[in-house]
């Protein structure tokens, strides 16, 4: 496995002579030793769990926030559910080679377009441990080479679940150099990573605005951004409150400090008076900071609101703190929605179907919902086994990032000799 003896340049050169040998592998060598990985984790949990007992100490010393040190933290439960997330993940179909289209011309030539893998992808992820399994695995079964670059927050956990996960491919025939970890550096180091173009196809950030905005500043390797999720939820006129209420506590409470997670509350002027004091009781009381506009905060009473500032609209807090207005039509949702939204996943909280449709065909998201809480916008929830993140761009890849989705294509044309005129 790859260590930060090695260069970055020497990590991801390494990463590209392995794509190409991991492009011939089978799928059935794939699964292997995607099951080896499995197993080894729970052989090994005692390690890991040490390792991330080290990171959540310097996490509490650092002053982190409980829900990043939620988000950090591993125990034998998260384990298992990272190692049944592998194991569903070799159950799924392999995209390789998959026809997606195909015909015969005139001429006689056969034409298939077909999935293959990207190549050599770079992951840049944030405090979540567990990603570095999940992204591994994505990679592994898409036959895709994978150059993992944690935060520093989780040095301990990430190197021993990289170290893991590439020793048990190796056993079972992936290519050295498959999976491997960039470790420690700083700004330089991700700039140098950003670079790789010769080596690298693809990288994907996992993290805020400022590890965006650092890549697009460097980087001349494409990039998916797997980007933050100000996620608005709008409870129409027409909403069942009961419905709404449980969808806005689930949304904002259930796991706060993740990107499909409330930030903001919309609520329609009409049932504002009825719907605010309820909804904002069971929030106080769950521990979440509601901080509202004018009439929210009028609306809510008894509830006390804190005043809400121009930053708290476009904030994705990733706590237990949420941002509260009244609007006057679905028009001004949407409008607010725009304004301020990050493009992950919005909800509509409504029994009016028109009103319905409107916020599905209107609002610009990667994810629309009607009546069901935005938690659900997830590669495990979408049947798509797990995800490496969500993005929230247009191109190649939209929403959560699973298999199919870390495939390209390529036309086999096939003949007997035809040439052109």
């Amino acid at each position: 496995m790859a260590t930060t003896v090695m260069s970055v340049a020497e990590i991801c050169a390494g990463a590209k002579r392995a794509s190409r040998e991991l492009a011939r592998t089978g799928s059935d060598v794939r699964n292997a030793a995607l099951c080896a990985i499995a197993g080894a984790l729970l052989a090994r949990s005692a390690e890991i769990l040490e390792a991330n007992a080290l990171d959540l100490e310097a996490g509490r010393e650092a002053g982190l926030s409980s829900a990043l040190l939620d988000r950090l933290a591993l125990d034998a439960r998260r384990i298992a559910g990272i190692v049944a997330g592998v194991r569903a993940i070799v159950a799924l179909p392999d995209p390789v080679g998959e026809v997606i289209d195909g015909f015969r011309r005139p001429n006689g030539l056969e034409i298939r377009k077909v999935l293959v893998p990207l190549g050599v992808i770079a992951v840049v992820y944030e405090a979540r441990p567990n990603v570095t399994i999940d992204a591994a695995a994505l990679c592994l079964k898409s036959g895709n080479a994978i150059v993992l670059r944690g935060s520093s927050s989780a040095v301990h956990s990430n190197a021993i679940l990289s170290q893991v996960a590439a020793e048990a491919a190796s056993g079972a025939g992936i290519p050295d150099g498959a999976i491997t970890l960039v470790q420690g550096g700083g700004r330089e180091e991700l700039v140098e990573l950003a670079t790789q173009a010769a080596s690298l196809d693809l990288i994907i950030p996992r993290g805020g605005e400022g590890l965006k905005n650092a890549l697009a500043e460097h980087a001349t390797v494409p990039v998916i951004y797997a980007a933050s999720g100000n996620c608005h939820i709008y409870v129409d006129a027409a909403a069942d409150l009961e419905l709404a209420r449980r969808v806005v506590v689930n949304a904002k409470v259930q796991r706060p400090g993740v990107c499909n997670a409330a930030e903001t509350l919309l609520v329609h002027s009409a049932i504002a008076a009825e719907f605010l004091p309820a909804v904002a009781r069971e929030l106080e009381q769950a521990g979440v900071e509601l901080r509202g506009d004018d009439r929210a905060r009028r609306f809510a009473r008894p509830v006390e609101l804190e005043q809400a500032s121009a930053q708290d609209w476009d904030s994705e807090y990733l706590a237990l703190i949420l941002a509260v207005a009244v609007v006057d039509s679905l028009d001004v949702a949407v409008e607010h929605i725009a304004a301020h939204g990050t493009g992950h996943s919005e909800a509509i909280i409504t029994r009016d179907h028109a009103a319905a449709r409107a916020f599905q065909h209107t609002v610009d998201a990667a994810c629309i919902y009607v009546n069901a809480s935005t938690r659900f916008t997830d590669g495990g929830e979408f049947g798509m086994g797990a995800e490496i993140g969500n993005s929230t761009q247009k191109l190649h890849a939209r929403g959560p990032i699973g298999l199919r989705e870390l495939c390209a294509f390529k036309y086999l044309i096939e003949g007997d000799g035809q040439l052109r005129s």
